[in-house]
C-alpha cells in the first residue's frame, strides 16, 4: 500500500444521547479543528450553529501530536421536532490552516457517511422508544460477518419512513476485547500509534520500562502473558488467586496480545469504529513468528480484512442512530471484579492496576462520556486531558485510582419508556463467604438506588449486561464450580450466583410501586434467547421480559450449546423438582422459541443484532435476531412451555 497522509477524521461522528434540546456527538481527528454545524429538519427551517457556539460546546482531549478527541455536548435554544428526518452538516477546518483552508464536510473526510438518496447524514428524534436495536460482544477477528452491518441495513430499509426508525442502538458490553486481541490487530494498533505520535508512557512494575519498547522492538506478539504482572518472584497472579487454574494474567485464557498501554486502548477504539485508520496502514507481518503463530496470524488477518471491509457501514449507522453504551468485562479484562479475591490481587500490583485503569480511561473517553456528559465534571475531564498529554506520571496513577472508585457509570435516558442502564461491574456486592466466592453484580446500595429510580414508572427498558434470568442449567454448572472453589474457570457471574443480589433484585420486581412492565435487555453469553416472565399471584399483572442478544460478532461453541439447551429443557421441565432449588421462586418462566429452531431448542446461536418492537404500554410485540448471515429469526411468543420456578 502506498504511503497516505493521515485522514482529518479518524473516527466518527458517532451520535450519542440525543434529545430535542440537546445533542451529543463524539469525533476523533488528527489535528485541532474548528467546527460548525447546520441542522436541517425536514419539517422546519435550517439552523446554523457557528464555530464560537460549537467551541463552547466541545471538550477537546489531546492524546498525541496527531490525535484529538472532540466531545460535543450542544444545548439548543429551541427544541428540534420529533419523529421526522433531521439532516445535519458537520463541517471541519484544521485550525493551523484556518487562514488558507476551506471548510470540509462529510464528502471530504468520510465519503461513505450518507445513505443513497440523502445529501447529508441525519437522525430522527423518536418520541417513543417503540423500536430499538441492541447487542453485545463484538470481537473483530471472530470468523464471521459483523452484526452491525444488519443494523445499517435496518436503517437503510426504513430511511424514508421515520416512524419505523429504531429509536436507538444499545451496545450492552464488550464493544472491544481488550483481553483478546488478534496479532494483526495489535500490529495495526502499533503502526497507527507511530503515525499519531502518542507520548511515551512509563509502565510501573513491568518488565519493560516504557511503551517505547512495548510498541516497537519488544511488542511480544502472542507472548504478552509473559509480560503480565507477578505477585511475588516465581509466583504469578493466577496461582495466588485461582489456586492453580491454568489461565494467564487476570483470568483470560486469550491474553497472548492483551492490551496494556493507554495508547493501545485508544487506537483499538479508532480501528473498530471507522475505516479511516486502516487506509494508512501497511500491516506487515512481524518477523520472528513461529510456524504455528504465522499460520494463526494469517487466519486472523483474513478475518480482520472481512471486518475492516465493513467499517464504512458501521461508521454510517453510528452517525445516524443515537448510540447508548455500557461496559462489560472484556472492555477491560475477562472476569473483571468477579470475586473479591480477584480485586484484591489485581489492584494491589501497580502494573495490573495500570492496565485496568488504562482500559477504564479509554472507556471514559470513547464510550462513557457520551452516555451522560453531566456525570463527568470539568475537573475530572481536565485530569483526563492532562494524562492523555503526559501518560505515565503521578497524575496518571492518581486518575486511575479515582476511576477505580468512580460510581457514576450507570445512567438513564429520558425516553418513553425510560431507558435505564445498569453498571454491573463496579457496584459489586462482595461475598461474605470468602474471597473466591462470586460477587453480586450490584450491591445493596446500588439496588436500593435503582428501586428508588424506578418507583412511579409504568414501564421501563432496563439494560443489564448479564441476563437477570439466565439458563438454569448453565447457572447450576457455574454453582458447582463455585462450590469446588473454581468460579473463575466458568465465569460464574450471574444474578443468581450471589444470594443477596438475587433476592434484592427479585424483591425489586415485586415492589408495589415499581414498573408494571420490565423489558430487560442483556448480552454477554454469546447466544440469544427470550423469556416471558410472570409473577405468580401478582394482583397487578406485573410482567417481565428477558431479551438477550449476543454476540454482535461472536458465538458460543455450537455442539456444547446444543447439549446445554436440550439438557436444560429436560432437567428443568415444568414438573421437575429441580425448579424449587432455584432463587426464582413463584415466577412463571415462558421461553420463546426461535422460529427457525429444531424441536426442543430455545437458545439461538447466531451472531447478529437484536431488534425489538414495543407497544405503547411498553410490552414487546416483536423480538427478532437480525443475523449476520442475512437471516431474520423471530422469537415466537405463541409456541411456549411454562416453567414454575
Amino acid at each position: 500500500m502506498p504511503d497516505c497522509p493521515l485522514p482529518l477524521v479518524l473516527a466518527g461522528p458517532i451520535l450519542r444521547r440525543l434529545t430535542p434540546d440537546r445533542l451529543t456527538f463524539w469525533l476523533a481527528t488528527t489535528s485541532p479543528v474548528q467546527l460548525r454545524l447546520t441542522l436541517l429538519p425536514e419539517n422546519g427551517s435550517a439552523r446554523f450553529i457557528d464555530q464560537s457556539v460549537m467551541t463552547d460546546a466541545c471538550c477537546v482531549l489531546v492524546a498525541g501530536e496527531s490525535l484529538y478527541f472532540c466531545l460535543i455536548d450542544l444545548a439548543l435554544n429551541e427544541p428540534l421536532p420529533q419523529d421526522c428526518w433531521i439532516g445535519y452538516q458537520l463541517e471541519l477546518m484544521p485550525e493551523e490552516q484556518s487562514e488558507t483552508a476551506s471548510w470540509q464536510n462529510w464528502r471530504q473526510w468520510a465519503p461513505d457517511l450518507c445513505y443513497p438518496g440523502k445529501d447529508t447524514p441525519g437522525f430522527v428524534l423518536r418520541s417513543k422508544l417503540d423500536r430499538l436495536l441492541h447487542g453485545s460482544c463484538r470481537k473483530p477477528h471472530f470468523p464471521g460477518q459483523d452484526g452491525l452491518l444488519r443494523a445499517d441495513q435496518q436503517v437503510q430499509e426504513y430511511l424514508h419512513d421515520p416512524a419505523l426508525w429504531p429509536a436507538l442502538l444499545m451496545m450492552s458490553g464488550d464493544q472491544i476485547y481488550a483481553d483478546d486481541v488478534a496479532a494483526p490487530m495489535l500490529v495495526a494498533i502499533h503502526e497507527l500509534l507511530g503515525l499519531l505520535k502518542l507520548p511515551v508512557e512509563t509502565l510501573p512494575g513491568a518488565k519493560l520500562d516504557s511503551t517505547h519498547e512495548l510498541h516497537g522492538s519488544q511488542a511480544y506478539y502472542y507472548q504478552r502473558e509473559n509480560l503480565l504482572p507477578m505477585t511475588r518472584p516465581d509466583k504469578d497472579v493466577r496461582k495466588r488467586v485461582f489456586e492453580g487454574v491454568r489461565k494467564p494474567v487476570f483470568t483470560t485464557d486469550t491474553a497472548h496480545n492483551h492490551l496494556v498501554s493507554l495508547g493501545e486502548v485508544l487506537a483499538m477504539y479508532l480501528l473498530v469504529w471507522s475505516p479511516a485508520g486502516w487506509t494508512v496502514l501497511h500491516q506487515n507481518e512481524p518477523l520472528g513468528l513461529e510456524t504455528a503463530q504465522a499460520e494463526r496470524y494469517r487466519k486472523e488477518y483474513d478475518n480482520l480484512q472481512l471486518f475492516s471491509d465493513g467499517l464504512a457501514r458501521v461508521q454510517r449507522v453510528m452517525a445516524h442512530l443515537p448510540v447508548a453504551m455500557i461496559f462489560d468485562d472484556h472492555d477491560v479484562t475477562d472476569d473483571w471484579n468477579l470475586t473479591a479475591g480477584w480485586e484484591q490481587t489485581a489492584y494491589e500490583h501497580p502494573f495490573s492496576r495500570r492496565i485496568i485503569g488504562n482500559a477504564l480511561l479509554g472507556y471514559l473517553v470513547c464510550q462513557g462520556w457520551g452516555n451522560a456528559p453531566e456525570r463527568f465534571p470539568d475537573t475530572l475531564m481536565n485530569q483526563v486531558g492532562q494524562v492523555l498529554k503526559q501518560p505515565g506520571t503521578e497524575a496518571h496513577d492518581l486518575l486511575v485510582s479515582h476511576l477505580n472508585r468512580f460510581n457514576q457509570w450507570h445512567y438513564q435516558w429520558p425516553t418513553s419508556p425510560a431507558l435505564v442502564v445498569l453498571d454491573t461491574r463496579t457496584h459489586r456486592w462482595r461475598s461474605e463467604k470468602g474471597l473466591n466466592q462470586p460477587s453480586g453484580l450490584m450491591d445493596w446500595e446500588a439496588l436500593s438506588d435503582l428501586q428508588q429510580l424506578l418507583i412511579g414508572k409504568e414501564a421501563v427498558v432496563m439494560v443489564s449486561p448479564a441476563p437477570v434470568f439466565g439458563v438454569k442449567l448453565i447457572e447450576a454448572v457455574q454453582k458447582v464450580f463455585t462450590w469446588c472453589g473454581k468460579p473463575l474457570m466458568v465465569d460464574a457471574e450471574n444474578w443468581m450466583a450471589h444470594p443477596g443480589a438475587a433476592y434484592a433484585m427479585m424483591n425489586l420486581f415485586r415492589h408495589g410501586n415499581t414498573p408494571k412492565h420490565f423489558v430487560i435487555l442483556s448480552g454477554d453469553v454469546h447466544y440469544s434467547f427470550v423469556y416471558d416472565i410472570e409473577l405468580k399471584s401478582d394482583k397487578r399483572g406485573q410482567d417481565i421480559w428477558q431479551i438477550t442478544s449476543s454476540g454482535i460478532k461472536n458465538q458460543f461453541p455450537e455442539k456444547l450449546l446444543t447439549v446445554f439447551d436440550r439438557l436444560n429443557r429436560w432437567l428443568y421441565s415444568p414438573v421437575s423438582p429441580l425448579n424449587w432449588f432455584t432463587k426464582r421462586r413463584k415466577m412463571r418462566i415462558i421461553p420463546r422459541k426461535p422460529d427457525s429452531a429444531d424441536p426442543g431448542e430455545r437458545l439461538l446461536n447466531a451472531s447478529g443484532i437484536g431488534y425489538v418492537e414495543l407497544s405503547d404500554d411498553g410490552r414487546p410485540t416483536l423480538v427478532m435476531q437480525l443475523c449476520a448471515d442475512g437471516r431474520d429469526i423471530e422469537f415466537d411468543p405463541r409456541e411456549h412451555e411454562a416453567h414454575w420456578d
